[in-house]
């Protein structure tokens, strides 16, 4: 039976637009502009928000940009409307955004790379071309994690395929008294993951060690050790990924997206090793397509793994599968 991670409480809506990605030269990326002295009255804001919409696009990525780009919360630009007459102090010029927007617009390059930023979850992400920006719904991979967990934290876990670093940096923050592997294959990916993970953070964290290398085979010192592993695989068919909106399809890395024929090549890779790399007890928690819950359970329960479940996403969907390699004897493991 699908279950919720929280265990008694239904998720969030989800969210209403999910912007791809894209190679950009950095060099032409307009997000150095320093702090705007200069105040600017509401009335030209919203004027200028008219102007650029005037050109296409959707409403909520402008203000996305205005927010993450130019550093106009959401909330304030909903009080230029009731008074515009109030001033405000942007950190990129309306000059500036207008040549982002335009380009997002001409190219469908997502406003996430042309900033540099991604907000997700309760953190603010680097990102940049080569890796997954990512998405919502994998934010209630960490709260699976969490509850798998129950109010303890493993002493050793991994994050395989990390991409930008997210599901690391925030397992990092909920269990800072443990030691965590970020897995990445991508060399481009793993740069980014590095700056995220080493940025300045409020708080202590756990100390994640950053591995080049598929899937398992980096962690291969640790098998038999590994109390919990979380994967957000490439998994979308083949013959899905090609007929994609090419919003996605020409801009986001095919490498995190493209899971084969059937869209489970790397979570049989996964599946297959998990049973010698987990600890006993240990379990492995992944993210998959929206029809492959049965598939991916018979994978799990085909490697040898046990209390095989599934947890549903944001729109209700079984989206997340979590198995438990079998503890010995006598052993009372790790409690969901």
């Amino acid at each position: 039976m699908a279950q919720e991670c929280s265990g008694d409480q239904p998720f969030g809506e989800p969210a209403t637009s999910e912007i791809a990605t894209s190679e950009i030269a950095t060099s032409e990326i307009a997000t150095r502009e320093p702090l705007l002295a200069e105040l600017l009255p509401g009335q030209q804001i919203l004027g200028w928000r008219q102007e650029q919409l005037a050109k296409g696009g959707q409403s909520s990525d402008l203000d996305w940009l205005l927010d993450l780009g130019g550093g106009l919360r959401w909330q304030e630009l909903q009080l230029l409307h009731l008074n515009p007459g109030r001033q405000v102090a942007l950190s990129r010029s309306l000059d500036g955004l207008a040549a982002l927007w335009d380009r997002h617009l001409q190219s469908a390059e997502p406003l996430q790379y042309l900033v540099g930023l991604c907000p997700w979850r309760d953190l603010q992400l680097e990102v940049a071309p080569g890796v997954l920006i990512p998405r919502q719904e994998t934010e209630l991979l960490v709260e699976c994690a969490l509850g798998l967990m129950g109010g303890r934290g493993p002493a050793l876990w991994a994050d395989l395929g990390t991409g930008s670093g997210c599901l690391a940096l925030a397992l990092a923050r909920a269990w800072p008294g443990s030691r965590g592997f970020a897995v990445e294959q991508s060399p481009e990916a793993i740069a980014i993951a590095t700056g995220n993970l080493q940025a300045p953070r409020e708080g202590p964290m756990a100390s994640v060690e950053l591995l080049l290398g598929s899937w398992w085979e980096p962690l291969q010192p640790f098998w038999g050790q590994l109390e919990l592993v979380v994967s957000n695989p490439p998994y979308i068919p083949s013959a899905v990924w090609a007929a994609l909106d090419p919003v996605v399809r020409d801009h986001e890395p095919a490498g995190a997206l493209d899971g084969g024929r059937d869209g489970l090549d790397a979570i049989r890779s996964i599946g297959q090793g998990a049973a010698k790399a987990l600890a006993l007890g240990g379990w492995l928690l992944l993210e998959h397509h929206h029809d492959q819950s049965l598939a991916v359970q018979g994978l799990l329960m085909d490697a040898g793994l046990e209390q095989v479940r599934s947890y549903r996403d944001l729109e209700g969907i079984q989206r997340f599968a979590a198995a438990r390699r079998p503890p010995a004897a006598g052993f009372e493991g790790l409690q969901p």
